[in-house]
């Protein structure tokens, strides 16, 4: 009886066995359409949350580009007042007095730019301080920065997790840091993973905060990219062309008015002025190693002598007279060779002042070098100039020749030649054989010669201004005809006696001195001479020099008693010698104007409230000069006198 009933329950259990296989297979099918489930949707939320970091990190490089690029500027500067006063209210110091700097930029990079890519020196600490030129983000976790200072670059890569401060410190201050703000940041140094040098600052602080909006470049945000090509400007040496084209800040009147700005954008213009500067070092360099004795002569001249110009006038409240800012140290450092204050010579660099026109080459405010040589002569001056602009042309550029653009920048440049010795052509000859004249200079001072250089000029259509002396027809015919020719470095010799009366007369050539004037690219760049030492003759060349005067021309040199006596006790045979430091260093800067070498060119002021009140006499002077007649000394006198006589007139009047 027992077999058909285990057979039975063996049945059921297989049964039961079929069917719970049956479900565990079903529910295993499930199990994995769950899960698959379960992944794609956490993949699509993965995938949502970095379509909301993308869009986060383009909302704040959008923020951060609208507020630099499309803000109204006066808002910009009202909001930037705003986050000062805010800070002030907070009791913290927008403008900290110190802040320790380990190394400058230079030296970071000189000491760091070795590293890995990747490699960062976490057990290094360092400070670095400048300038904020551009600003990126790619999270409010992490700040991109280009650090500039002294002319290089460090980008600051400021990440959340490096930082002494906690997010929402951390996003607040780096929101609060603008383009053009002064920074000083602490932390260690490492490159990107692509090799970008940069500095990982574990604090950062803003030491000077720009105000204003900083320009951009106009190619837009994309070139404050830190692997952003560099410019052209970057890789400018002088002597080679320049490309304004590549500068940040274009327009010229920001640019001269606003030279600071210039520099802080436009890497070429920096280079400028370096130039300029080594241009300096290099002649007082020169004439030290030659026993030359560098000296300062007074500004402000009883007389305005050494040179044919006019000259600013200026008032001596104390010594009640006219002064007269000096056109050229000459007649002052000439007393100095009397005083044999050095047996070589003596030497100064220095500002003149001459109140004439300005153009593309001409400034009412210039600097020159002049020297003075004991025991030489123009023939020795002109050795000494070929030695010094050829030596210091191969010194700053590599080579003797240039390449200038004379012709504007959308024309191709010339080449300009400074290897000596440089090309010499004597006035007289070269006039009369190109201008097919017959000039005697010998006779230059009569009235037949004067009347012959008009019909000369005449003939020419060369166009003189009055008063039409000998001296200005003569000096409009060299620049007509052979001033033109003079590209590569020329002196022009041997000027006549009614054109140079400081020169010596020419020890072989009646009416003609031992003078020459330097010539590049069409323009005078230095005028030396033979020192004439008779003081007889001294006084009658300035006599000459006084009936041009009197003929209305008041470049015209004054009678200097001073000077005259000096030379009475005697000066040795000298050559002198000037240079004009800003021509020279538009040719080796590639500078069509010479507004574009002088750091604080000479500028008409704006048409604006601040400007008027800061020359308040402007477009009033009948009342300036009416307040200063009240003040006269003449005008008191005059009004005591008059006070005077009407009591007389009352008392009289009494008695009668």
């Amino acid at each position: 009886m027992a077999g058909p009933v285990d057979e039975t329950t063996k049945e059921v259990s297989d049964l039961t066995m079929e069917s719970e296989g049956t479900m565990s297979k079903n529910a295993r099918k499930k199990e994995l359409k769950n899960k698959q489930k379960e992944e794609e949707r956490q993949r699509k939320e993965v995938e949502k949350a970095k379509k909301a970091a993308a869009t986060a990190s383009s909302q704040v490089k959008k923020n951060i580009a609208t507020e630099d690029e499309e803000m109204d500027p006066t808002q910009y500067f009202e909001n930037r007042l705003k986050h000062l006063a805010t800070q002030k209210a907070d009791n913290k110091n927008p403008y900290p007095h110190k802040f320790f700097v380990s190394m400058t930029l230079l030296e970071y990079v000189e000491k760091y730019d070795d590293l890995s890519n990747g490699e960062h020196r976490e057990e290094i600490s360092a400070s670095l301080a400048g300038r904020i030129m551009s600003k990126r983000s790619s999270s409010s976790k992490l700040f991109f920065y280009d650090l500039h200072g002294g002319g290089e670059k460090v980008q600051v890569m400021a990440d959340l997790s490096k930082s002494e401060l906690d997010e929402s410190e951390f996003s607040k201050f780096h929101s609060s840091v603008k383009r053009g703000d002064i920074v000083g940041v602490t932390g260690f140094p490492g490159k990107t993973k692509r090799g970008e040098l940069s500095i990982f600052p574990r604090s950062f602080i803003v030491l000077s905060h720009c105000l204003h909006m900083m320009p951009r470049h106009k190619a837009g945000p994309a070139s404050d990219n830190a692997n952003a090509k560099k410019t052209d400007g970057d890789g400018w040496v002088p002597g080679s062309p320049r490309n304004p084209e590549t500068y940040i800040l274009k327009d010229q009147e920001t640019r001269y008015r606003q030279r600071y700005l210039d520099l802080m954008l436009n890497t070429e213009v920096r280079q400028i002025f370096k130039t300029r500067s080594k241009i300096i070092q290099y002649v007082r360099r020169f004439l030290d190693k030659r026993d030359f004795v560098e000296v300062e002569t007074p500004m402000m001249n009883m007389i305005a002598g050494g040179a044919a110009a006019r000259p600013f006038v200026t008032y001596h409240n104390e010594l009640d007279m006219k002064l007269f800012m000096r056109i050229a140290p000459e007649l002052y450092l000439k007393q100095l060779i009397v005083g044999d204050l050095s047996r070589t010579g003596v030497y100064e660099i220095g500002k003149q002042f001459r109140n004439e026109g300005i153009d593309l080459t001409h400034n009412p405010e210039f600097t020159t070098c002049e020297f003075y040589m004991a025991y030489a002569d123009y023939n020795d001056l002109m050795t000494l100039t070929e030695e010094m602009l050829s030596e210091m042309v191969k010194e700053l550029t590599g080579g003797y020749k240039i390449k200038y653009h004379s012709n504007g920048l959308d024309k191709d440049p010339i080449e300009i030649d400074f290897t000596p010795p440089f090309r010499r052509i004597d006035m007289v000859d070269e006039l009369n054989k190109i201008a097919d004249l017959n000039i005697n200079p010998a006779d230059l001072s009569s009235d037949e010669a004067n009347k012959y250089l008009k019909e000369a000029c005449k003939k020419f259509d060369i166009i003189c201004s009055p008063p039409e002396t000998t001296t200005r027809l003569l000096d409009k015919l060299v620049g007509h005809f052979l001033e033109e020719t003079c590209v590569n470095p020329t002196f022009i010799i041997n000027h006549p006696e009614i054109m140079s009366p400081l020169a010596k007369w020419h020890r072989s050539k009646p009416g003609l001195t031992e003078r020459f004037e330097l010539f590049i690219n069409k323009h005078e760049l230095a005028n030396a001479y033979t020192e004439l030492n008779d003081p007889v003759v001294q006084r009658q060349r300035f006599a000459d020099q006084l009936k041009d005067r009197q003929s209305g021309d008041d470049e015209a040199m004054p009678l200097d008693e001073t000077f005259c006596r000096a030379l009475e006790y005697g000066l040795p045979p000298t050559g002198g010698w000037g240079l004009g430091i800003d021509r020279l260093c538009m040719l080796l800067t590639d500078s069509q104007n010479i507004k574009e070498v002088l750091l604080f060119p000479a500028m008409k002021p704006h048409a604006e409230p601040s400007a008027k009140g800061a020359n308040s006499d402007v477009g009033r002077p009948f009342w300036h000069n009416f307040k200063n007649l009240l003040v006269s000394r003449e005008f008191c006198c005059c009004l005591m006198t008059s006070f005077i006589m009407l009591c007389f007139f009352f008392i009289y009047e009494i008695n009668r």
